[in-house]
């Protein structure tokens, strides 16, 4: 493997997709000149108190584990408690089915169906007012159709309420749903939930009156213990049979149902009633086993963490070591810069939030707070964020060599240019590591390869600065000793000293090997396999962009969906450009996806498609099936957008004697310009990279 001495140049080889002359200046002079917030799937900024979803609902998981299925009568909100929603207004025919569930006497023994205003009252605050409306304008286009007897053609219609991260919270919108429009269906789709039509509740208003259907899936969603439902009295045994018939089919599993004669019936032609309820075994086997279930659940928590000029995984191998858990007991959505003042979402296994609250002072010394601390239900995902804001200081300004322009007006130019036009969508040079001899995309292409043994030595390998970090690297590779580096190691560098206590114990074997990468969470051992990806992928974006610049070529690669905002989206949103399209500009080249690597993607049909084989070629792996057993390792691979556009973007120049943020101990020219910029990143995108667009300038 030939070694890549300075990242640096391979970096500034990538090409950009504007044509302004750009600036120079400073980033990052301090930490504090570069802010970065964590813009969670609400769109809310992580380093504010938690939305009201969150803060509202969440219970207290002792409480909610002694109801056996969620009682919505129950609960109480501070707000909203006296909002009053017509649940189907404007719906022609369909007003009464509803009310009349709360007007008429109950036909659920042991088991009132009360609760609709309740109902009413977990959605609005639930749900934002946009979205509430929105779920009341679908249930009643679909009452209406069904009312109009207008068959829904093509698939089933379908409405989102987008991505709920709390369990608890997910449970407690798909009962009020239910419970508020029987005639609907909730499904879970990898946290989001999706409404469609109960075509079972169609079905059965073919044979009773709509006013029972709503009645029974009513009863049907609401499980109360004891209870029992009864249909209208009927005369008509053929009737009944199909009833009987119907429910046995559908819901048999859950109900049984029996036939009752009316009292005081006529001997000739009895009415007989179908009633139903709950079978006894699997009723009494699913409370218990929630019971069960809450006995060894697992402890998440919730927090914000703020650090400033500290690397991510040494923060959380420092939180891990303070709370006496392991690095691979947190989650988080993405990795922050290490010289910056950073906020992000975090989730711990197995701690309390009284137990985090009580190191606050300690990891105070460590340039780390930690707050917004709650209980949750699950952890979190790579990538489950919407996305970043900054707030950067850019100091030092000045114009390009042999620029005479006037500064103000190429600064001006520069950022209006790339708010219209975005910037190409490279992976920043963090991603990559700033070491000048090894990367982290080496080491990627090492656990690829299997060669994990290399990939070893590869990480511990030292940089030329003669620290007490790097003088344990260099000893080790002239050594082998897992030992004796570990007494040189700095108890700060966790990772390093988690593989060498593997590296002590097992051998520098392949085995041991092994078992020393198996020291680091799998999001870390990722973590080096994407960075190769993501280097493959800077080369590929620059080399089409050189090859075939901003046209939509045939064999170019598009994505079909909208507002998509992130990289994983499905190969069947990914479509190959035709000739004819090609002609035709069909498509325009914020459409163009290229694929980052793995087992389960398209490559394009021209000459980037060439490009990728002979890269996998001349990396040796061309019969790579990016999966790596022996680490647990899969690498599907993803489709991403060759070029994004900032979001709100806001700028405001200052001299830097006007402005807040100066460096301490340093003489500053009162001339001198400073460039205040804030703006939102989709996730996964790089504020050095949207820079580096605006000021063509390399850092």
């Amino acid at each position: 493997m030939e070694e890549d001495t300075d990242f640096r140049i391979r970096f500034s080889s990538l090409c950009f997709v504007t044509d302004h002359v750009g600036f120079c200046g400073t980033i990052k002079s301090s930490p504090s000149d570069f802010v970065v917030i964590e813009i969670d799937e609400q769109g809310q900024l992580v380093n504010k108190a938690p939305s009201k979803l969150i803060s509202k609902v969440l219970p207290e998981p002792n409480n909610f584990a002694k109801k056996t299925k969620l009682d919505l009568q129950n609960l109480s909100f501070e707000e909203g408690s006296n909002q009053e929603v017509s649940i189907f207004a404007g719906c022609s025919g369909a007003d009464h089915y509803y009310q009349s569930a709360s007007e008429r006497e109950d036909t659920i023994s042991d088991g009132t169906s009360k609760g609709e205003e309740e109902t009413v009252d977990v959605l609005g605050t639930l749900l934002d007012e946009k979205t509430n409306k929105l779920l009341n304008h679908f249930a009643c286009d679909i009452k209406e159709k069904w009312n109009s007897k207008t068959e829904l053609i093509g698939s089933s219609p379908e409405f989102s309420l987008g991505r709920i991260l709390d369990k608890n919270q997910r449970a407690i919108l798909h009962s009020a749903i239910r419970q508020k429009f029987p005639f609907l269906i909730t499904v879970g789709k990898n946290s989001e939930i999706v409404v469609k039509p109960n075509l079972e509740y169609k079905e059965l208003c073919h044979l009773v009156s709509e006013e029972e259907a709503f009645d029974f899936f009513k009863y049907l969603d609401a499980k109360k213990e004891n209870s029992k439902f009864t249909f209208k009295p009927d005369t008509n045994k053929d009737h009944r049979k199909a009833v009987h018939h119907f429910v046995n089919k559908k819901f048999g599993n859950l109900v049984e149902t029996k036939s009752f004669p009316e009292l005081n019936h006529s001997a000739g032609n009895p009415n007989v009633a179908i009633t139903v309820r709950f079978r006894e075994k699997t009723h009494k086997h699913r409370k218990r086993s929630l019971f069960e279930y809450q006995d060894r659940k697992v402890i998440y928590t919730a927090f914000t963490l703020r650090k400033e000029n500290l690397e991510m995984f040494e923060a959380v191998g420092f939180l891990a070591m303070k709370l006496g858990v392991i690095p691979s007991d947190f989650s988080y959505a993405g990795l922050k810069d290490k010289k910056a003042v950073t906020y992000q979402a975090m989730v711990v296994r197995k701690v309390t939030p009284e137990r985090l609250k009580n190191i606050e002072k300690e990891i105070e010394k460590k340039r780390m707070n930690v707050f917004n601390i709650r209980s949750i239900d699950d952890s979190l995902r790579l990538g489950q964020l919407k996305g970043n804001h900054f707030d950067i200081v850019i100091r030092n300004l000045k114009n390009q060599i042999n620029d005479s322009a006037n500064l103000k007006d190429r600064i001006l130019e520069a950022i209006e240019n790339v708010k219209n036009k975005g910037f190409v969508n490279y992976y920043g040079p963090q991603r990559f590591g700033m070491g000048r001899n090894v990367h982290t995309d080496q080491i990627g292409l090492a656990l690829l390869k299997s060669e994990l043994v290399e990939a070893v030595k590869l990480f511990l390998t030292p940089e030329d600065l003669d620290d007490p970090v790097n003088r344990a690297k260099k000893y080790f590779l002239q050594t082998e000793d897992a030992k004796g580096t570990l007494s040189l190691m700095p108890e700060f560098k966790v990772r390093e000293r988690a593989l060498l206590e593997s590296l002590h114990r097992f051998g520098m074997t392949e085995e041991g090997c092994i078992q020393a990468w198996f020291s680091f969470p799998h999001s870390m051992r990722i973590f080096y396999v994407h960075a190769y990806s993501s280097k493959i992928w800077n080369e590929a974006v620059s080399y089409r962009l050189g090859t075939y610049g901003s046209r939509v070529v045939e064999g170019d690669l598009v994505c079909l969906g909208e507002d998509v905002d992130d990289e994983h989206f499905p190969n069947n949103k990914v479509h190959l450009v035709t000739e004819e399209e090609e002609s035709a500009n069909t498509y325009a080249i914020h459409q163009v996806v290229l694929p980052v690597l793995g087992y389960n993607i398209q490559y394009p049909k021209n000459k980037v498609g060439q490009w990728y084989q002979e890269i996998l070629s001349r990396d040796g792996l061309q019969t790579c099936r990016f999966k790596v057993p022996t680490l647990k390792l899969n690498v599907p691979g993803c489709y991403r957008q060759i070029l994004k556009c900032p979001h709100n973007v806001s700028y405001q120049l200052k001299e830097e004697h006007d402005t807040d943020v100066k460096m301490e101990g340093s003489h500053i020219d009162e001339a001198t310009l400073s460039l205040l910029i804030s703006f939102d990143l989709d996730a996964s995108c790089y504020a050095t990279v949207c820079l580096r667009e605006i000021m063509k300038h390399d850092f």
